[in-house]
């Protein structure tokens, strides 16, 4: 499937036993897999070492797309015949936002219909629950430049000379609180309150601050939040992140210069229901309003968030399917921290339900967008036998 500007998507279609139709979701793109220096093997050479498969890629989202595929070998193998129909989707443009992925959905909505959609998966937890996410938050990727003298300046200049490093130092102030509050007027306005039933959700998830702590490898969380009110903050709160800030010299030793430029990158994760260009355009709002129209914003990438509630009967089937796998209650997740752009294309041009299942040989640690990205094969071999089971019971 094509669209202008963009690397080709995957699609394929196999008609089943049953019409009852399942659109996958997936993407064939990774991260960059720098710095280098810190994988224990070459990332673009699969290894397998102690039950684990590394390479860029594994997990997010090749090992996914592999358990798929060896689940429909399977059941075609052992049946003759899928038990429903399936289409499926794989992208090359998830990993920067899927700037295309509209206009894909668009040109070939009449491929993408089906009764149900499964975007890139959840796993298992530690105790065995199967784990589903009901939905993610939007995005709002910026960059903020601030131009202060025409080129750098001797730093005993800084008496006569503006810096354009604490220029856009003292700007910054202005969006966040110390605690995290965005102090943007307006920016909570839309929010929508979490319902009883996605709290009673959030309140029923394993508690992982231990597993955490360790995979980030900090002491403690903001506000030293743990269990339900960590999992609470991190699902319904939206955020004002500083991704990455640079001007000046920043070279090793000493330099006395003062800067003539400085730039900062800002992502905003958004709840329900906020829009990502209503919050841009409060951004500007504000920092005209504080005197700093001076600082010009260039929108990277935005995402609107999307959440299927949890009485959407596909999610009621899939709750009970899950827990009819191994006899243990799911894990219901009703919004990630992260942001899955291609949600809204799908919700706006297809309109088709859809959630994200087991059946994706993840996990806490899985290193995924960093150095040494790995499976585990004995989940990889879980997720092919969740995907059987799945797929037959659809078809009931």
């Amino acid at each position: 499937l094509f669209a202008e500007g963009a690397p080709p998507a995957i699609y394929g279609e196999l008609r089943g036993r049953s019409p009852y139709t399942i659109l996958l979701y997936n993407h064939y793109d990774v991260q960059p897999a720098e710095p280098l220096e810190l994988w224990h093997s070459p990332p673009f050479e699969p290894t397998i070492r102690d039950g684990k498969f590394y390479a860029r890629g594994a997990c997010d989202n090749k090992g996914e797309i592999a358990s798929r595929l060896t689940a429909i070998r399977a059941l075609r193998t052992v049946l003759g015949e899928l038990p429903i129909t399936l289409r499926w989707i794989i992208e090359g443009e998830e990993e920067i936002g899927s700037p295309h992925f509209g206009a894909i959905a668009s040109k070939y909505a009449p491929l993408l219909q089906a009764d149900g959609c499964f975007w890139e998966g959840e796993g298992f937890g530690p105790t065995g629950r199967p784990e589903l996410l009901l939905g993610t938050k939007g995005l709002l990727y910026v960059q903020l430049d601030v131009q202060g003298t025409g080129i750098d300046a001797h730093s005993g200049s800084a008496p006569i000379l503006p810096s354009a490093a604490w220029r856009l130092v003292q700007a910054l102030a202005m969006l966040r609180a110390p605690e995290g509050h965005v102090r943007i007027p307006g920016f909570y306005d839309a929010v929508l309150k979490p319902s009883e039933a996605q709290l009673a959700a959030i309140a029923d998830q394993p508690n992982m601050d231990a597993e955490l702590r360790e995979a980030y490898k900090v002491d403690q969380f903001v506000d030293g939040l743990s269990g339900a009110a960590l999992s609470e903050r991190l699902a319904f709160t939206p955020t004002c992140n500083l991704a990455g800030l640079v001007s000046g010299y920043t070279g090793q030793g000493s330099k006395t210069v003062l800067p003539a430029r400085a730039m900062a990158k800002i992502d905003f994760r958004l709840v329900p229901d906020q829009d990502p260009q209503d919050i841009v355009a409060k951004l500007k709002t504000h920092l005209k309003a504080e005197g700093y129209d001076d600082i010009s914003v260039t929108v990277f990438g935005s995402a609107e968030p999307v959440v299927t509630p949890i009485d959407e009967p596909l999610v009621q089937r899939m709750i009970r399917i899950a827990e009819g796998y191994n006899g243990k209650k799911p894990s219901i997740n009703p919004i990630a921290g992260g942001t899955l752009p291609l949600l809204g294309a799908l919700r706006r041009y297809v309109g088709v339900p859809g959630l994200s299942v087991p059946g994706n040989p993840t996990y806490w640690a899985n290193g995924a967008h960093a150095p040494n990205e790995h499976i585990r094969l004995d989940d990889l071999r879980e997720a092919v036998r969740f995907n059987c089971y799945m797929f037959q019971a659809l078809a009931s």
